[in-house]
């Protein structure tokens, strides 16, 4: 019997597109595009299963609620890739890369940036869980089958406590809907994404002026520091 841990308290603590289950279970299902019967694969022994149809708040929430709970060992993608946004292709980048400047190393998604994770949120991820991909697969046996292999790999609750992180809702790439987040489409993705990093190039170049500022200003200090002692010297060598 492999040993298990509590989860956080009210786990799962972000609410999302997706049906709970199983504490316990080590296995997390990721039902990317696809509507499946999510209750049904949490009854055949998932911890949770739902879709995640953005690749920066949905993989947040993802993220959150997997790292609140150390009995999740496995994250099983399953269902059909998001167009524009690639969530899948996303979250595979993020848990082999990690992510850099507050974007998803390696992510093809339109706007793959995370807002409401730390790195240490982030290492956790990549360190309790592996991602298992059986992308483009909505057959509900097969699922089921992966589920009950990967259950018999069980190697037991993560050696940590649960880390909680809070996930605000207003981070970029969705428009809300009924209390509920849901995908921009991928041309207005593509244009969002643009402006956010001509946004980060504007932020680049005035950090950039500044400098080249400060150093102009410490060219100046320095020649000015330079002429006053010259005359000084100068002033004691006439003296003598």
């Amino acid at each position: 019997m492999v040993d298990k841990k509590s989860p956080a308290s009210g786990w799962p603590i972000v609410q999302g597109d997706f049906h709970a289950g199983d504490a316990n279970s080590p296995v997390a299902i990721v039902t990317m595009g696809s509507h499946l019967d999510e209750k049904g694969l949490c009854d055949a022994g998932a911890s949770m299963c739902g879709s995640c149809k953005t690749e920066n708040l949905g993989l947040e929430k993802v993220i959150a609620n997997v790292i609140s709970n150390p009995n999740i060992r496995f994250i099983l993608l399953c269902g059909t890739e998001v167009k524009g946004h690639l969530s899948a292709q996303s979250l595979i980048a993020l848990h082999k890369g990690g992510v850099k400047d507050g974007r998803i190393v390696g992510a093809e998604g339109a706007i793959p940036f995370i807002e409401n994770l730390k790195d240490d949120a982030i290492k956790r991820f990549q360190e309790q869980v592996e991602v298992v991909n059986i992308m483009e697969s909505e057959d509900l046996g097969a699922i089921k089958a992966k589920i009950d292999e990967l259950k018999a790999k069980d190697p037991g609750a993560f050696g940590a406590d649960p880390i909680v992180v809070e996930v605000k809702e207003a981070a970029a790439g969705g428009e809300e809907a009924a209390g509920e987040v849901q995908p921009l489409s991928g041309e207005v993705a593509l244009i969002t994404a643009r402006m956010k990093i001509i946004e980060k190039m504007v932020t680049d170049i005035g950090y950039r002026d500044k400098f080249a500022s400060g150093v102009y200003a410490g060219k100046i200090e320095g020649v000015m520091i330079g002429l006053i002692v010259s005359f000084v010297l100068l002033g004691f060598l006439w003296m003598g």
